[in-house]
């Protein structure tokens, strides 16, 4: 009993000694989907918010909950795009190596919102051609400065396949393997 006691003040204790931060954050993506040869980068965006829990001077951990705009546009008709949007949950620990510098390092987890093919003519939705979940692992650059701001740049690289295989009948006919790949240049703001 009082060794349980022990653990909880202790426990406690660290708690109260991490420091939390909020903020918003947004940025430019720079997405293609990879595994696809007729895709090549897209411009989009990000948009979200960010949350800092610091252990210490040295470690991190970073839950964000953003609304990213991906997908690629096609090599020979640049006019003809995927968008994919999705609401993306990146978790990532973070080391800072100097004052300000820190390296970011985590899995992401992303429901898709919004699939459409789209191009002069107008666009057709392809949600029901995609998966609802893709999953990734993010690896990144950040610099904090004093008074709260933040930049980082990230890239996102997809670990799963992003397509639904296709029914037809009795018959399934198994799509290409592709996979999202996004590098993102954000900025954001982080609150005491």
């Amino acid at each position: 009993m009082i060794a349980a006691i022990a653990v909880v003040g202790f426990s406690v204790t660290g708690l109260a000694q991490q420091q939390v931060k909020f903020g918003p954050k947004a940025g430019v993506n720079l997405a293609t989907i990879s595994g696809n040869d007729d895709s090549e980068m897209k411009i989009g965006f990000h948009v979200g918010a960010v949350a800092e829990i610091k252990f210490n001077d040295k470690f991190s951990l970073q839950p964000e909950v953003l609304y990213s705009a991906q997908g690629g546009q096609l090599k020979e008709n640049s006019d003809i795009k995927m968008n994919n949007d999705y609401i993306n949950i990146p978790i990532m620990a973070k080391y800072y190596f100097v004052e300000g510098f820190s390296v970011e390092l985590g899995p992401q987890v992303g429901f898709l919102m919004k699939s459409e093919l789209k191009g002069n003519d107008g666009s057709v939705d392809t949600k029901d051609a995609h998966k609802s979940i893709d999953f990734g692992v993010g690896v990144g650059l950040a610099y904090d400065l004093p008074m709260g701001l933040f930049v980082n740049a990230r890239y996102n690289i997809g670990l799963s396949k992003i397509n639904e295989d296709i029914e037809a009948g009795p018959i399934t006919v198994e799509t290409d393997d592709v996979k999202n790949s996004v590098i993102q240049i954000g900025i954001g703001y982080k609150f005491d």
